[in-house]
């Protein structure tokens, strides 16, 4: 049969097939797997229809337990169901998957594996998710690549209605869901033509129906329950011959061999592999290479995981193999062998085939890239009269030895003629999207088979990027990064600057292209030597290209991609020049035609540009013998944990050589533990321009600092004699104020830090901050290195206003977050309130990610060594988990204080003992009294030595008041996590909650959520919301005893801080709620007027500003303070500015102006309850917090 061809990624192949056999789908956003459900969504607002004539029914549900729950509830209701998931999100279905598969349902889950949290959060592959769900009852059916998945998805949907069986069809999280290949597509009415649907009408027949009423779900006791649990042997034992029969149809139709099993290599090969996902093909290709050397070896790849059929499995393998190697994405501590092993040991042994060794190699955890040299190496260890019974590929184990050697320049196994490239960019510059649509163009444009996948780093929009490109005349199976590539960019100057290591991966005689603003002196300059030798050495051709000034000049702003992207085609030529800037310039009218013509033609002009835009960099001669700069040795200040740290691990893995680190670099962090403050060391430089500060200007309102989300300017006050000692570009004002008597002001810059964002100088009210190119600012580094180490932070000058809150340390700085991000300056300026005595229980999202990346801390401590605590446990146990941190500091505080009440009660210790203990208790609950009195309790134990008072020294740490805060997103508060906030805050507990509320979830890329307002587009709600926020502010005012606000810093910087410094004073459970504009929310203006956008939000009426003190009730005031003005009429302007909002009224237009009435009458609606609510006065009724536990005599 004929097959159209489509450039796509594993996840819509996925959705593709999926939504033909599906008629609900119950879903839950979650990486990787979102975009299935995605597609599945916006096909599904199109009017697509499924083979069954109706378009897809789509529910999104709370969290991914909910999902299952809608799955099992609409399976027993008689419509095919289907859901998409991973990692916890999986693991969070299993007690509804024991009841699908029990109830023999004919579901689908699609499962993009993704590792499982552990010591860490990873969000990439591997099989950790899928092999915890192995005797849930799920039959399991894997995919190697983006082809496959396409092709054998039908065998779930289908083997599942007739098999009586629901299916967890899988393929690996990343390298497949996210590779894009190009893919032979099914037409839908081949997909209808193999669906049985009389098996389709026995499951309707089979349903719950009032109309044949019968029940499901009963309880049994232990006379029966085993019998009837074995009733169900028959199903399993019969469900490899449907899938094998399906399998079957489906080679019909396309020619292929697809068996439960399929066997690769030679027919008489002595040493095999076995093995199931994208590290087939790897495999594959180093089979080809080995056998064409005279070498006999195969493969094994497992389709049907479970039920696995011993018989299937034993008649693929060759009659001569002596040796296999079993290969398992997934490690299981304590066992005797993963998995695949266990079962492949256990099926030889069942067959009689005894004499075969077995040995098991783990792979690929958390997307760890398996090239040729990883496949080879499995080859070489069978080769040995005794391989390793258990082994490792990919990493250098120096701790155990458990893993292979592997040969640093492997054989290049892949197809003969591909053209390779690879980019380094910065994320949110536009080279992935520039990237995906290059691939797409020369996939769909011709008759080249193509390849693209893309790394990322942990940081979010701001972080490196790298695209792997691949294109050839034959198929690509090549599921690995690009390491020899014809062509390399560098779309970011600070990377050279770095030393990236870029220029290894180019072949000899290929091209590195370089975006900067250097003139050839200064590009030689910043060169590494080590890159300068690989370049003369290897006859690489450089060229250099201003694609910087060059957007800007052509309207693109700071968008660099589409300058690139046309140099790209101009020097690699895989398409003829003007055919592929006329396909680019079509892309680019399809993209941007519904955000304006203008934006379309400044497009075209950049595509133009950069076509001819580059100069070829003669390389000098010299370069081939460029020597190496002397190492920098360790002196012992250097020595300290952080700087260990920062020189092993943090250094290399912001290189993007995190690959290279051996396991012995991890043993003292084994339990995923780091230090504070390494962020610092980073200085990535990606920022192009940053602010440079007139002092001239300047009225010292601290604005600036205030809303910057990096922590990048801050002022500072000096001593006479520290303004002496400051550096010679060192800027400063008499310091102003009463209490700044005889001090010098500076507003300090750090260049290196810097993403550059332009909030800082869209808040200045004089304009005493310009953008200037980074290079014009460097001299302020050495400035603001200076005022860090060694200027004083000036007690007296901190206060509870804008000003002088800026002059606290931030114990948040650096982050990983995006340039002009409301989350971070948000978490900063709690960290000024409470830093160095917090707790934080961070859910999963945006703010964990940008709050830890491995081994790269932005949160830090102040001289006396004190900061954050912060941890991430789950996302939707957020919440309970930060209560646990509460109650478990609190138990071992009153264990102190039962400890000191004996000393107290004993007649041996001093008087002055005695009372520095009474005092120090009578402090406990007051945290600014708690540690002047702890100070002095210490002091007077140390004094006295004995037993009692060593024991309570041992926990001193303990003794003053500390803050518990719990952080987290809407996609938390709102919906996973809101059954356990709202236990939380109901409980009474001293705890604060904090919510960056982005009305979507943010770091999964914008799905919906019970946040996100009506009329909203957002993944998930591709039409737009169609139903309204949940207000959470008034849900916990219900409580009573709960403190609550409502902030937007952009819009009132004072409401802001005074909301955290009552909510943290608050003796009970506090919720602040704040306003957080995002990336995802298509911001018109740009993230650098975030602030700006915040204050719209408040004065159109779109979010109102609020504060909810309980204490006030007890006073017999209206513990509501409303302190948003009535809605000033410009919420249609406001709403117009956003991409969120503006979108629908473009595709959709009469359903935007009826969503955007109804919620311009609902926020006018809650304005006027809320000012009916603050003119309340509270009774003496008002419910109280749970109040601290009492001391007891």
């Amino acid at each position: 049969m004929a097959r159209k061809f489509k450039s796509m990624d594993g996840n819509e192949a996925a959705a593709y097939v999926s939504y033909a056999y599906t008629e609900v789908a119950g879903i839950y956003p979650i990486t990787p797997s979102s975009p299935m459900a995605d597609h599945v969504d916006q096909w599904a607002a199109q009017g697509r229809k499924n083979i069954f004539g109706t378009p897809v029914k789509v529910v999104e549900m709370e969290s991914e337990a909910g999902a299952a729950g809608t799955v099992h509830g609409s399976l027993g209701a008689g419509a095919l169901t289907t859901t998409y998931t991973a990692s916890q999100g999986l693991l969070l279905m299993i007690p509804n998957m024991y009841k699908i598969a029990g109830e023999q349902l004919p579901g689908v889950f699609h499962v993009s594996a993704r590792c499982v949290a552990s010591h860490a959060l990873n969000i990439f592959g591997d099989h950790s998710d899928v092999m915890a769900c192995r005797q849930t009852g799920f039959a399991m059916l894997a995919e190697g690549n983006v082809q496959e998945v396409m092709d054998l998805s039908p065998v779930a949907h289908l083997a599942a209605i007739e098999g009586k069986t629901p299916f967890l069809n899988f393929f690996d999280g990343f390298r497949t869901s996210h590779e894009i290949q190009k893919v032979a597509m099914w037409d839908y009415k081949d997909l209808a033509e193999m669906c049985d649907m009389d098996a389709v009408q026995a499951f309707r027949d089979h349903a719950l129906n009032p109309e044949h009423p019968h029940t499901r779900g009963s309880h049994e006791n232990g006379d029966i329950f085993f019998q009837n649990r074995e009733a169900c042997n028959k199903v399993y034992d019969e469900l490899p011959a449907v899938v094998e029969g399906y399998m079957k149809k489906i080679n019909e139709k396309l020619g292929t061999d697809y068996g439960l099993f399929n066997y690769y290599g030679a027919p008489d090969a002595d040493r095999v592999v076995v093995c199931m996902g994208s590290f087939c093909d790897v495999l594959e290709e180093v089979i080809d290479y080995l056998n064409a050397h005279g070498e006999k070896v195969g493969l094994v790849k497992v389709r049907l995981f479970r039920p696995f059929s011993i018989k299937h499995f034993v008649d693929v393998l060759p009659e001569t193999v002596k040796k296999i190697a079993v290969m398992d994405r997934t490690k299981e501590p304590g066992s005797i062998g993963e998995p695949l092993y266990q079962d492949v040991v256990s099926a030889l042994y069942e067959a009689g085939k005894t004499g075969i060794k077995v040995v098991g190699g783990r792979y690929g955890l958390g997307s760890k890239d398996t090239p040729p040299a990883s496949a080879f190496a499995v080859f070489e260890e069978l080769k040995k009269d005794e391989p390793k019974r258990e082994f490792t590929i990919g990493i250098v184990d120096d701790v155990t030895n458990l893993s292979l050697p592997e040969a640093e320049d492997a054989p290049n196994t892949a197809a003969p003629g591909t053209i390779e490239c690879k980019f380094w960019g910065l994320g949110g510059d536009g080279t992935v999207g520039a990237n995906k649509n290059s691939i797409k163009i020369i996939g769909d444009h011709t008759d080249k088979y193509v390849q693209a996948y893309f790394q990322y780093d942990s940081k979010k929009t701001g972080g490196v990027t790298v695209s792997h490109l691949r294109f050839g005349d034959s198929p690509i199976r090549s599921p690995y990064y690009v390491t020899k590539a014809d062509f390399v960019a560098c779309h970011n100057p600070s990377y050279i600057v770095k030393g990236f290591k870029m220029v290894r991966d180019v072949k000899p005689g290929g091209t590195f292209l370089v975006n900067c603003q250097w003139s050839d002196e200064e590009f030689a300059e910043h060169m590494p030597a080590v890159a300068k030798r690989y370049i003369a050495n290897n006859n690489v051709n450089v060229y250099l290209i201003d694609a910087i000034d060059l957007a800007a000049k052509v309207g693109m702003g700071k968008r660099t991609n589409t300058v690139l992207q046309s140099a790209f085609f101009a020097l690699a030529k895989v398409l003829p020049a003007e055919d592929a800037l006329q396909y680019m310039k079509d892309a680019a009218t399809k993209s941007y035609m519904k955000k304006g013509q203008a934006i379309v033609d400044a497009n075209h002009k950049a595509i133009d540009a950069g076509a001819t835009a580059f100069r070829k960099f003669e390389v000098p001669a010299d370069w081939a013998t460029a020597e190496d700069a002397a190492p920098v040795e360790l002196s012992e200040e250097t020595k300290s944990a952080i700087a260990q740290q920062v020189k092993n691990l943090l250094e290399p893995i912001d290189r993007m050589d995190g690959d290279s680190l051996p396991v012995s670099a991890f043993v003292d962090c084994a339990d995923g533990q780091f230090e504070l403050g390494a962020s610092a060391y980073e200085k990535r430089g990606v920022a192009v321009v940053v602010p440079h500060w007139d002092e001239t200007k300047c009225i010292q309102c601290n604005q600036c600092a205030y809303v910057c989300p990096h922590a990048t300017i801050r002022p500072f006050a000096m001593t006479e004699d520290e303004a002496a000692a400051a550096p010679e570009a060192t800027r400063t004002l008499d310091a102003m104020g009463p209490k700044a008597k005889g001090m010098k002001f500076t507003m300090a810059v750090s260049p290196l830090d810097c993403m550059g964002c332009t909030n800082c100088v869209k808040v200045c009210p004089k304009g005493a901050l310009e953008m200037v190119p980074t290079e014009q600012e460097m001299d302020q580094q050495p400035v603001w290195d200076y005022m860090v180490e060694n200027v004083s932070e000036k007690k007296e000058l901190i206060a509870a206003n804008v000003k002088g809150s800026q002059f606290k340390q931030p114990y948040l700085e650096f982050s990983g977050s995006c340039a002009g991000c409301a989350e971070t300056a948000y978490a900063r300026l709690v960290t000024q309130v409470a830093g160095d005595r917090m707790f934080i229980s961070n859910a999963t999202g945006c703010s964990s990610i940008w709050g830890n990346p491995a081994a790269t801390a932005p949160y830090c401590k102040d001289k006396d060594g004190h900061g954050p605590a912060w941890n991430n446990s789950l996302f939707e146990d957020n919440a309970e988990h930060g209560l646990g941190m509460a109650v478990g500091y609190e138990a071992v505080q009153h264990k102190l204080i039962a400890a000191t009440q004996d000393i107290i009660a004993a007649d041996g210790p001093s008087d002055e003992l005695k009372a520095a203990g009474q005092a120090w208790i009578d402090s406990v609950n007051d945290a600014e009294a708690s540690k002047t009195a702890a100070a002095a309790y210490v002091a007077e134990l140390e004094k006295c030595g004995c037993d009692a008072s060593k024991a309570i020294l041992a926990d001193k740490a303990y003794l003053t008041k500390k803050s518990f805060w719990i952080f987290g997103g809407d996609g938390w508060a709102y919906d996973i996590g809101f059954g356990g906030l709202d236990h939380v805050l109901a409980s009474g507990h001293n705890v604060n909650v904090f919510v960056f509320d982005t009305e979507v979830y943010s770091n999964t890329g914008g799905q919906a959520s019970k946040s996100t307002p009506l009329g909203s587009v957002a993944k998930f709600a591709a039409a737009g919301k169609r139903t309204g926020k949940k207000d959470l502010g008034r849900m916990a005012m219900t409580y009573g005893y709960v403190y609550v606000a409502s902030i937007s810093m952009g819009a009132n910087k004072q409401q802001t801080l005074k909301a955290l410094k009552e909510a943290e004073a608050y003796k009970g459970p506090s919720l602040i709620i704040a306003y957080a504009p995002c990336i995802n929310q298509g911001i018109r203006k740009g993230m650098g007027k975030s602030m700006e956008e915040g204050k719209l939000a408040v004065d159109s009426g779109y979010w109102p500003l609020y504060r909810f003190n309980p204490e006030l009730a007890e006073q017999g005031k209206a513990p509501l303070t409303l302190e948003s003005k009535a809605p000033d009429g410009t919420l249609r302007d406001f709403l117009a500015g956003e991409n969120r909002y503006a979108q629908l009224k473009s595709i959709a237009p009469q359903d935007s102006e009826r969503l955007q009435n109804d919620l311009e009458k609902a926020y006018n609606d809650r304005y006027q309850l809320l000012k009916y609510m603050a003119a309340f006065s509270g009774s003496a009724e008002q419910p109280k917090a749970a109040e601290e536990p009492k001391v007891t005599e």
